[in-house]
């Protein structure tokens, strides 16, 4: 190769075995190579720059698009019951869906204003709920807490407070502003989920065409599994959400709680979409606010709270949650997390069902092995095992919990070859010599001669 044809790139110096000369030695690169390796970079990059781009224009959209798939997976349910009853897929999807407008249209009206109102009050009257907050603890624990600074470090000054008011219920052009940004979304989230829901068998169909026949198995698995137990979970969630928002409501107005309809409805959704401490936290908020207005009605709360748990435990989810998918509370509270840095308070409700739809494909598609003995023992304090539940362990084994399960777990004893009847073998001693041969006739001596 020429060397016209090469590119120097750089050069390594080293002392040679003859003494202290220093001779250069050059790395080269074909110079048509190293071209397409720089035009390869470039466009990684530039591919990279517009595919951040694009996500942030189009982010937006997607995110609606995402809404709308899940919005046509809750109705799936619906749809495919009148489906059923010989009713056409289109006519299905407007029914379901006029039956959604009208129930929210009807909420927004009889508790619309109401609920705005009271958020409006709520973010106003927060400075004073602080100060009255730290002037108890002052007063208790003797302390000497200023609630200006508190104020400050949280960011809930005069000004900020106005800012969060104006948004809530603030001017008209705020308002119209608003209101027509959430009728536009809404629309957008409405009408594509009335196409993915009505054409969603076609849908279905154009995707598979585009995959091979290997490929076109998978992707039918992963679609039932999203629209079937996806659907089902969010169907599930929403419903008992409503619920417990309704009873909670309810129960908070009884005993005239601030802010009952927020509360109840923060209460409702926050038991249901946030795992584990949804439930404390949906009731620990209605009982601070109440605390500063009647200290008797946070037992009242902690009562009611207790007995609407066990009822919806044992009364309401085993009816409503046939078709749901059990989650480990850490991975559906992780999930939470994750919606909630990505897309916000709406990321955070719609995180547990695309971790349930994640799950469900994986256990689809993942093998599991079997457990060696020290895996497959229980140890004491674990909750009690469910039915079906591959990971309940061996129950017939239960050993003490904080120890090494290699010293509990005796080892698997050697199994024993069982015993062969062998016949006996004679054994002769070939170094002796053969002094008597026996014969049919008689006995032969040394010599050849017959002994009688």
């Amino acid at each position: 190769m020429a060397v016209d044809d090469q590119i120097v790139v750089g050069d390594t110096r080293y002392e040679s075995e003859r003494g202290s000369e220093r001779t250069p030695v050059f790395v080269q690169f074909e110079s048509k190579a190293f071209r397409r390796a720089v035009i390869i970079v470039l466009l990684l990059l530039v591919g990279l720059k517009l595919a951040l781009y694009m996500y942030e224009a189009l982010g937006g959209f997607l995110f609606l698009l995402l809404l709308a798939w899940l919005l046509s997976i809750a109705m799936e349910p619906a749809v495919a019951w009148f489906a059923n009853r010989g009713m056409r897929r289109g006519m299905a999807t407007g029914i379901v869906g006029l039956l959604l407008v009208v129930a929210t249209a009807v909420f927004l009206a009889v508790f619309g204003s109401l609920f705005f109102t009271q958020v409006s009050e709520l973010i106003k009257g927060l400075p004073d709920y602080v100060t009255q907050g730290v002037t108890w603890i002052n007063n208790t624990f003797h302390l000497n807490l200023q609630p200006s600074k508190i104020l400050d470090s949280l960011q809930i000054t005069p000004a900020k407070v106005a800012e969060w008011a104006s948004n809530v219920a603030g001017g008209v052009f705020g308002i119209v502003g608003s209101i027509f940004s959430a009728l536009f979304d809404g629309l957008t989230v409405f009408v594509f989920a009335f196409y993915f829901s009505a054409d969603g068998p076609r849908l279905r169909r154009a995707i598979g065409s585009w995959l091979p026949l290997r490929s076109q198995k998978v992707f039918v698995t992963v679609w039932d599994i999203a629209v079937n137990k996806t659907g089902g979970f969010v169907v599930s969630k929403v419903v008992l959400a409503t619920i417990s928002a309704f009873f909670h409501c309810t129960f908070f107005y009884i005993i005239q709680v601030p802010y009952w309809l927020p509360m109840g409805i923060f209460a409702g959704v926050v038991s249901q979409f946030i795992p584990t401490i949804g439930t404390y936290i949906g009731v620990a908020i209605p009982a601070l606010f109440a605390a500063f207005n009647d200290p008797l009605d946070v037992v009242w709360i902690i009562i009611f709270a207790t007995v609407y748990q066990q009822i919806e435990s044992y009364v309401f989810t085993p009816r409503v949650s046939r078709a749901t998918m059990d989650i480990h509370p850490a991975i559906a509270l992780g999930s939470v997390f994750v919606g909630f840095a990505f897309f916000g308070p709406i990321g955070a409700i719609i995180g547990i069902p695309l971790a349930a739809a994640v799950i469900a494909i994986i256990e689809t598609y993942a093998d599991r092995h079997e457990l060696v003995p020290e895996l497959q023992v229980r140890t004491k304090g674990e909750k009690p095992s469910k039915p079906g539940d591959a990971l309940a362990g061996d129950t017939s084994i239960v050993v003490p919990a904080g120890k090494p399960l290699s010293e509990v777990v005796p080892d698997e004893p050697t199994p024993r070859a069982a015993p062969v009847d062998v016949a006996p073998v004679v054994t002769t001693d070939i170094d002796a010599p053969d002094t008597l041969d026996a014969t049919p006739d008689g006995t032969t001596g040394p010599d050849g001669t017959t002994l009688a």
